[in-house]
């Protein structure tokens, strides 16, 4: 027997590989066959075998950012932290230096109108005797009134006036009296008017000062009284 003889035939298998359905007239999706399937597993197979299956996605963080990024955001919020702390601390620093100025700028133009008004004093003291005596009058009186009047709505202020409570810190005592017509320490006479300039006295007022005494007839009624009550107390 011949060595095909001896091999078993293989039965003829008939595909239909038609795309139309001869007898519905449908569109048929062709299926694989069970030797397409076999070759496409074993390819499939092999292939695995080969290269090794697909590498797993590496897990992202919850939010979408690698951990790389992540550690980039937060350094990158620091610096805006400390950008913004310098911010402010420059601009309090800023706004100390205006108010430090501003303040410096009005002691500054203060004391210049101070030391004007200063040098003017024996100009006022001159005008203050010509009015005493009379000769301030017509165009001179004019001018002074305007004089004063500039002085006075820049800060210069005048003190010392008679009847005044005695002041050691604003006033000059050159004179010393006693009366009993006083309750105590009192300015009786202004020798020369004092000035200041907002809170700063430029010149004290001169006066006379006198002080509560009681007089002789006084002292000696309440002297006769005090004797008396000794008397009736023996």
């Amino acid at each position: 027997m011949s060595r095909n003889e001896g091999e078993q035939q293989e039965p003829v298998v008939v595909r239909d590989r038609r795309r139309i359905d001869p007898e519905t007239g449908e569109r048929r999706t062709p299926a694989p066959n069970g030797d397409e399937a076999q070759v496409a597993e074993s390819m499939s197979g092999t292939l695995d075998e080969e290269f090794g299956q697909a590498d797993e996605p590496a897990e992202q963080p919850v939010d979408g950012a690698s951990p790389e990024q992540g550690g980039e955001s937060t350094g990158l919020q620091k610096q805006v932290d400390e950008l913004t702390a310098d911010l402010k601390r420059v601009t309090a620093e800023y706004a100390n230096y205006r108010k430090r100025v501003e303040r410096d700028r009005e002691s500054v133009i203060a004391a210049a109108k101070a030391s004007v008004a200063g040098d003017l004093l024996t100009v006022l003291d001159d005008l203050e005797r010509a009015e005493a005596h009379g000769d301030l009058n017509g165009a001179f009186k004019a001018v002074a009134d305007k004089l004063i009047g500039t002085l006075n709505s820049s800060g210069l202020e005048a003190f010392g006036a008679e009847g005044d409570e005695f002041d050691p810190s604003v006033h000059e005592a050159v004179q010393h009296t006693t009366s009993s017509e006083v309750s105590g320490p009192t300015v009786t006479t202004v020798m020369r008017r004092g000035y200041r300039f907002g809170e700063r006295v430029l010149r004290p007022a001169m006066v006379a000062v006198t002080d509560y005494e009681a007089d002789g007839e006084t002292a000696s009624e309440a002297g006769a009284g005090q004797s008396g009550e000794s008397t009736e107390q023996e």
